[in-house]
Parts: structure tokens; sequence; C-alpha cells
């Protein structure tokens, strides 16, 4: 099973260990592109992946419904920190972190459609203390995003920083899913089964995460550079790992704006190439 490694993983992993369905699966870490390239090239069968990879790949991925990873708003670990304000960045270069596909997509969707700015683009650094070098603007996800999201607060006098899940719910009023717990096709057609309870076992791991997250932040804050508060904000009410109706909607609309077809569970076409039993109620959200 393939994971960013970051903490915005922490809570799903800490359910898993704790409701032992660990012990059943083999966890690899990379950067969420790579993980999107390893699925597909067969050396994963079940993976976190950004959205935008989903959406270009979804005749050959399948998404295990009822869970992702995203925000109703104002997410902190995916930011685009900036010199100046967003409708003053037109002619100025924006730095785009690499391994995060979905929040450079999402960046220049509201830069160009929302603020009508054109910008440069180039490649930028995850570290959010060079992030800024030779750039005016540079987007930042995962943990280094988080620690730029908790500076802000202290340290007024900085560089701004634009959290782009609250960026998109200002503009559309509906949440933003970020990446989607996908199969390959071809293993939910060999292993239907397996594929059900790795599925189950993400459901009842976010649901034990839930009710443990005051505990949960506690024993992360002993590692992090996070306090427990921080850690108890983010993970009970920044992430969102739900793929309801809101969630599903916000998945189209970004599909819509970005020139990708509808995900073809948009229309409820949950699993549509595996056998009727194991896509029915083995399959459904707990």
């Amino acid at each position: 099973m393939g994971h960013t490694g970051s903490l915005d993983c922490v809570p799903l992993f800490w359910g898993l260990a704790r409701t032992t369905a660990l012990l059943d699966v083999d966890l690899v870490a990379d950067a969420p592109d790579r993980l999107a390239r390893r699925l597909l090239a067969g050396d994963l069968d079940i993976a976190a992946v950004p959205a935008v990879s989903y959406l270009r790949h979804s005749d050959e991925l399948l998404a295990l419904p009822g869970i992702a990873s995203g925000s109703d708003g104002p997410m902190m670990s995916a930011v685009l920190v900036s010199t100046v304000g967003l409708d003053e960045l037109h002619g100025a270069t924006v730095a785009l972190a690499s391994g995060g596909p979905t929040s450079r997509r999402l960046t220049r969707l509201l830069l160009e459609e929302r603020y009508g700015v054109v910008c440069r683009y180039v490649p930028g650094s995850r570290d959010p203390v060079s992030a800024l070098h030779g750039a005016d603007a540079a987007v930042l996800f995962g943990d280094a995003a988080l620690r730029a999201a908790v500076s802000a607060g202290r340290s007024p006098d900085g560089p701004q920083v634009h959290d782009l899940a609250g960026l998109w719910r200002e503009w559309t009023g509906l949440p933003f899913v970020f990446a989607v717990w996908a199969v390959r096709r071809d293993v939910a057609r060999r292993r239907p089964d397996a594929v059900a309870a790795a599925h189950r076992g993400l459901l009842s791991a976010r649901a034990l995460a839930r009710t443990e997250n005051s505990r949960l932040a506690a024993r992360t804050a002993r590692w992090e550079p996070f306090d427990a508060p921080t850690l108890e904000s983010y993970f009970g009410r920044a992430l969102d790992y739900s793929l309801g109706p809101r969630q599903v909607a916000g998945l189209v609309e970004f599909a819509r704006r970005t020139g990708h077809e509808a995900p073809a569970l948009a229309s409820g076409e949950w699993f549509t190439a595996v056998a009727g039993a194991a896509a029915g109620s083995s399959w459904s959200d707990a």
C-alpha cells in the first residue's frame, strides 16, 4: 500500500496499527507523483494518488469509495506563499514544488481563472526556507506547507501564506480532494476480496483515528516539530478523509475546470469492473 509518508497520512496509519490491519499490509512511502507512477506500473496494488493523476488515468484506476484526502476549507498542508497579494502576481515568477501535481494544477487554476493573472512557472523547492529564492511566490505541500502555515500565524511580517483548499472553497463553495485511494482495475478484477478487505481496513482506521484524535495528536507531537493543539486541529478539523457527495462534487468540478472527463464515481458507478457481489455491500462506506 503506497502512501506519502507525510503527516496527512498519520491518522489513517494510526488507525491501521490500532486495528491490527497493518499486519496484512506492506507499506511503501514515496512522493505523490511517484506513487501514481508505481501504481500504474504494477509495483503497487493500492495507493494514495494525486487527484490529477487519478483523473488522467481513471480508465486504469478505481477510487476506493468513501475515502480520500482533502479539506472542506483551509487544509494547512497545501499553500501558496507569496511576497505580494495574489492579484498582484501578473508577470511574476511562481515556483512549483516537485512531487505534488494536484497542488501545482490547483495553483495555476486559481491564479489564472480566479485572479486573472498570467505567471511564469518554474521548478521549486519543497523547503519553506528556500522556496522563494528567485521567485515571487511558491507552492508548498505536505509537512513543508504545514510548517509555513503555522509560522505565518507567528510571523505577521513574513510572506503571505494562502491556503489552496481554502481559496477553492471560497471560489466554488465545495471541498477540495487532493488525493484518492486507488486500485488498478486489473487488481480489483483478480482480487476483489483482498481489495475489499483493504478498503474496510482504511474505513475502520479512519473511524478510530477520529475518536482518538487527542491522543494521536499528543503522541505525534513527541517526534514532530508541531505542538499537540496544532496537530489536533490539523488532524481533526483541517484534514477531511471523506469522499461523500460534496467531496465527489468538488472532484467533478475540478475535473470540469481542468478539462478532464468526470470520473465514473460521479454517477455512482462504483467498481463496475468487479463482480457484482464484491461491488455491492462489501464496498459501501461505513
